[in-house]
């Protein structure tokens, strides 16, 4: 979906990663509720959404309130080594630390192009040179291994804005096999992702077409569907429904399937908010029924182990339309009424649990 990138300043690589906290990634390990949220925003073309470690704290203790088990978020490249092998991790240290020592996991998103690596200077274009995204993946992987197990390689790659030349997955499946290998030897332990698709089935039969089944070891989708159209619950369970058939026939039924980003925005009613990619706003009461009906739907198929909800936080007329509402929380981190289903579905299931122990 929508992951845009700009260049970060370099301030010099840091050796310190803290590692106190790495046994608590046994903890939670089930736990099936996530959240893509953009922690690693400090930038005037996103109004500088999290500007100082209050507003991160803030996030991550509401995060913990809603249940949240996991968070999917970015270790951009440009951000990581915006100069060849000149490295910055001091804000991602920082980002990790503080999600570990609250129990929440990560799901890590490797991705998009360094600009001085890539075939035409632009970050949504794959590298010149397969071998330097790899370098990059590796020491990432290295750095965080005690602490994240779970990496996903670039987002939406199905996608002309975010895969430029399109090529029915070709280049980004030998990129995918290139850096599965790289990281199995880094850490034997971690589990990698495709990148989320967003083209729907065609794009996994892609990936199968492309001999990439053995590059990754759960099938990651995005699904998207307004809550004001006519039988959207049904189609939101009938896509992974079909790719699982798609898994079977290709001798991987026994792999799960991640849904890392699902959402709609949550709008005020009579405000004048610009329509969202699939059509008009919904109120804040609709998008909060939509969180129920996702989880409850999506949940009761056996093959999906995860729901990443798209976005914990509304944005700062970031994309000026309804996107910049598809939170939980609002910007000022007041709660939104999707922010208590959201922690509703989570206690149903946990009671849920409960009684079947």
């Amino acid at each position: 979906m929508i992951m845009l990138m700009l260049i970060c300043s370099n301030t010099g690589f840091k050796n310190d990663n803290k590692m106190a906290n790495a046994g608590i990634i046994k903890d939670n390990q089930d736990n099936p509720f996530g959240v893509l949220e953009f922690l690693h925003w400090n930038h005037d073309w996103n109004n500088y959404k999290y500007a100082s470690d209050a507003d991160l704290f803030k996030a991550v203790s509401l995060m913990k309130e809603a249940g949240i088990g996991w968070v999917r978020m970015d270790f951009l490249w440009e951000d990581i080594e915006p100069q060849p092998d000149k490295f910055d991790f001091e804000k991602y240290d920082k980002i990790v630390d503080l999600l570990i020592k609250n129990n929440i996991k990560i799901l890590g998103l490797l991705n998009y192009c360094a600009s001085w690596a890539s075939i035409c200077g632009k970050w949504n274009s794959p590298p010149e040179h397969n071998e330097l995204f790899v370098k990059y993946a590796c020491l990432v992987v290295k750095r965080y291994k005690d602490q994240i197990k779970y990496w996903e390689i670039w987002n939406e790659p199905d996608s002309h804005i975010y895969w430029q030349p399109q090529d029915g997955l070709k280049s980004y499946c030998l990129l995918l096999k290139d850096v599965y290998l790289a990281l199995k030897k880094v850490d034997p332990e971690c589990k990698i992702l495709n990148g989320g698709f967003a083209k729907g089935a065609s794009s996994v039969n892609n990936l199968y077409d492309n001999k990439a089944k053995d590059y990754f070891d759960i099938l990651n989708l995005h699904i998207f569907e307004s809550p004001l159209n006519p039988g959207a619950v049904k189609r939101i369970s009938a896509y992974p429904k079909l790719v699982y058939k798609i898994m079977k026939r290709n001798g991987d039924g026994n792999k799960k399937i991640w849904v890392t980003e699902i959402g709609s925005p949550g709008v005020n009613r009579g405000s004048r908010v610009a329509s969202w990619w699939m059509g008009s706003n919904p109120s804040l009461r609709q998008q909060a029924q939509w969180v129920k009906d996702v989880y409850t739907e999506l949940l009761r198929l056996g093959y999906v182990e995860k729901v990443f909800w798209a976005f914990f936080r509304d944005c700062k007329e970031h994309w000026k339309n309804g996107t910049d509402y598809l939170g939980l929380v609002r910007w000022d981190f007041s709660r939104k009424p999707a922010f208590s289903a959201y922690r509703g579905i989570v206690s149903k299931m946990e009671l849920t649990d409960r009684k079947g122990e």
